[in-house]
This record gives structure tokens, sequence and C-alpha cells, in this order.
């Protein structure tokens, strides 16, 4: 939004030139969606506390979980605002593959909020079965994996870029679809699984995100 406000004034200031770089709204995007974590964080934990929205734990679990009950849960709706709110005010909002992965984003938080409601609201411990958040996070990755295939960016769209070698590039073809979903579900369940209990999957998802940032810039820029 902010790019398509204020990057075609640059001609009148010249700051406003900054605005092209996409490491400078990345920035942006990632101050903002940490002042509207910190910003909102603590408020929305108090309120997730008077409405009873905690942690259900299962009575045939380990002894040392039951202290775990009533943790705080659905508190990934503030990550999905605040990673879909920045996006949205510093992102190039015409490149198709913004929306792929803000749409891809909302539809795994949709996953997590089900799964959640049936833990908090229905009391069901286990939440969505493993058969069925496994078969809906397949069906979204499988969807973002077979539009990037017929919508490629350029002819070598398909290709993997290995990191820190410039030269060497990997045809996958038609084994690209399975790799980005292998990719996508892999890094969701890989912040889910290691969560636990406490409702640290922010300082998870920012290890990850940092990860995956430093993997895209080096592979945007070689």
């Amino acid at each position: 939004m902010l790019y398509h406000l204020l990057y075609p004034l640059r001609d009148h200031f010249s700051g406003f030139n900054v605005f092209k770089y996409i490491t400078f709204r990345s920035a942006g995007a990632v101050l903002t969606a940490l002042i509207v974590s910190f910003v909102f964080g603590k408020p929305m934990i108090a309120w997730l506390r008077r409405l009873k929205v905690g942690q259900q734990v299962r009575d045939d679990g380990p002894q040392s979980h039951l202290t775990k009950q009533g943790t705080p849960t659905m508190g990934g709706l503030l990550i999905i605002v605040a990673l879909a709110g920045s996006a949205l005010l510093w992102s190039d909002l015409t490149n198709k593959y913004v929306w792929v992965v803000l749409l891809a984003t909302l539809a795994f938080g949709a996953i997590g909020f089900w799964d959640d409601y049936l833990k908090v609201v229905k009391k069901r411990s286990t939440g969505l079965r493993a058969l069925e958040k496994f078969g809906l996070q397949i069906a979204a990755a499988l969807a973002v994996g077979f539009f990037l295939f017929y919508n490629p960016s350029d002819p070598k769209s398909t290709y993997l870029s290995v990191p820190f070698m410039k030269n060497v590039l990997i045809d996958l073809g038609w084994f690209y679809i399975p790799f980005v979903v292998v990719v996508i579900v892999g890094s969701s369940n890989a912040v889910n699984l290691t969560d636990g209990l406490d409702g640290l999957a922010i300082g998870l998802v920012g290890i990850a995100a940092t990860a995956n940032a430093v993997l895209v810039y080096l592979g945007g820029n070689r």
C-alpha cells in the first residue's frame, strides 16, 4: 500500500525512491510486525485469559504437562494479523506472488484456528486428527504448488537455486510441485510440533522466518 502511495511521488521528493528497494520494504514490514506484536500482544493475552481460551491437556499424558493447563492458545491470530497487515502495508500489491503467500498464510492460519477451536470450544484435546490436519495442509500446499508451476514468472521458475553456489541451478520439472508441498507442510509442522505446550510459537516463527528470509534473499540476489 505504501509502495503504491509514496513511490509514485519520487519525482517530487527523492527520498521516496527508497520504496523501490525490496530490502527497505522488508525491513519496514519486519518493524511494523514487531510493533503490532508488542502493542497488541499483552492485551490479547489478557483478553484470551478472560475468555478462558486455554490449552487443553490430556489426562493420560505426563504429569508435568498438567501444569500447562489453561495456557492461553489461539495467539496465532496475532501472528496472522501482524504478518498480513505488514505485508499489505509494505508489499507491491500488483505482484501476484504476494497474494499467493498471503492466501497460503491465511489458509494455514484457518487450519490452526479450527484446530484450536476444537480443543478449546469442543473440548477435544487432540484438536484436528492427524489425517485431517495433514490432508488440509497438503491440499492448501498443492494449490500453491500448482499455481506456481502453471504461472511461472520466468522460464527458470522451477529451478532450485543452491545458496552460496552462484552457478548451480537444478531443474525440478514436475517434481517442483511435491517439492513445494514438502517445504510448506514441513515448515508449518516444524514450528507446530516444536512449539509444545508453552504457547511460545512466536519465537519459533521468528527463527524459521529469519532462516527463510536469508535463503530467499540469497536466492533472489544471485
